[in-house]
């Protein structure tokens, strides 16, 4: 039990980075219009502090993940002090050039400590228990994003952008001290006391990646499940990344304000969370997971279409809400999954694939989505058409060996 409790103990301490560095990347966000103000600039530029995040990422995604499988414990407490490191820069002074710079040091950081989940848990917990720990770990960033929303405007409106920034800091600092002091003693995994577990990988899926080198991705892409995982991630991440980044400018033709969009977006956050505690576990335990695919880009689908058709807000409230519950979730799921098909040794760099393909997915389907943003009806249309087609990838989802199985 000693090692599990450890292993418990640096998951708890990586969701807190991982939910800090969601709520510097959307500092901003939820008060553009008082931020722009404070540092003299346009919205058009405050909204860079958010998007330099996924541009960033598509950059950086398989070199942070090649230096988690190299050198995994001082890469990752790296990772969550440049956190800390961006919320302080932002300290600098009331300039959007320090702005920028902490916004900047924080996007470097993210594919670090983003990335790291599936290694992480391969590293610290048993096998039977690391679909609960990635779904912790990619849980805790839907968590940030709702802080973030919640602390913006309580704490940055009328002005009071410095107060948010010093809490912030703050944040920050203490999440990275304590990740820091949690990975000072060795893995379980690297001890060998988790050596004992056979992976539970299909019985007619190849072996895991053998060891990090140079051709890993090339190897892990050759993979068709690496690439159907690529596939779903894309689609269903790039439908939620649009909809965080327009549901407001989207719903505002039918009286829907600010204030309201947030509390949709905060509503569908809370379902996510909810569903990532409750449904990876579960659909890990039960092989499900193929199933569970298919609802999810059935969901991913059927939601914008119905966002689109039905314009009373309280359908639409059920329906975003909906959406949260069984799009969220899929980001562990499939974590969890690229993590068994890579095997330890290659997990950051799957990870970095999966999150790689989410990144693009988001810039992508949010571009279509700006292009129509003004026609709320075929902008919906345009998600739910361009989530169907991988619906044929759902099927072929690797599934878990379901637990009691041979």
């Amino acid at each position: 039990m000693g090692f599990r409790s450890r292993g418990w103990r640096v998951v708890a301490a990586y969701a807190l980075v991982a939910a800090g560095t969601q709520v510097l990347w959307l500092t901003y966000a939820p008060i553009d219009t008082a931020s722009a103000r404070h540092y003299g600039v346009s919205k058009e530029a405050i909204g860079w502090l958010a998007e330099i995040f996924p541009l960033l990422y598509v950059v950086l995604a398989l070199p942070a993940g090649r230096l988690l499988d190299r050198n995994f414990r001082p890469v990752l407490a790296g990772g969550g002090a440049l956190v800390a490191v961006g919320g302080l820069l932002r300290l600098g002074g009331p300039t959007f050039a320090w702005a920028l710079a902490g916004q900047t040091a924080v996007a470097v950081a993210q594919p670090v400590v983003l990335n790291a989940v599936g290694k992480l848990a391969a590293d610290y917990l048993p096998e039977r228990e690391r679909p609960a720990g990635i779904a912790v770990g990619a849980g805790a960033g839907f968590a940030g994003m709702l802080v973030a929303l919640l602390l913006g405007p309580t704490l940055g409106g009328h002005g009071q952008i410095e107060r948010l920034l010093i809490v912030e800091a703050a944040i920050a600092v203490a999440c990275a001290l304590a990740l820091g002091l949690a990975l000072r003693a060795p893995a379980p995994g690297e001890l060998g006391e988790l050596s004992g577990e056979e992976p539970l990988r299909p019985a007619d899926a190849p072996p895991p990646v053998a060891g990090v080198k140079r051709g890993a991705v090339g190897e892990l892409w050759a993979l068709p499940e690496m690439r159907t995982m690529a596939g779903l991630v894309f689609v269903g991440f790039g439908v939620f990344i649009a909809l965080t980044t327009w549901l407001q400018t989207l719903l505002e033709p039918a009286g829907v304000s600010e204030q309201g969009a947030g509390a949709l977006l905060a509503g569908m956050l809370v379902t996510g969370m909810i569903g990532c505690a409750v449904l990876p576990p579960l659909l890990a335990r039960r092989g499900a997971e193929p199933a569970f695919m298919r609802v999810a880009v059935l969901t991913a689908a059927a939601g914008p279409l119905l966002l689109g058709l039905l314009t009373a807000t309280p359908i639409r409230a059920v329906v975003i809400v909906a959406m949260g519950f069984v799009l969220l979730p899929a980001l562990p799921v499939v974590l969890t999954a690229a993590e068994r098909l890579a095997g330890v040794a290659a997990a950051g760099t799957a990870g970095a694939i999966v999150w790689l393909a989410g990144n693009l997915g988001g810039l992508v389907v949010a571009l279509v989505v700006q292009a129509l943003v003004h026609h709320p009806l075929p902008a919906f249309l345009a998600m739910a058409a361009i989530a169907l087609p991988a619906l044929p990838l759902a099927s072929r989802f690797p599934a878990s060996r379901p637990s009691g199985s041979l």
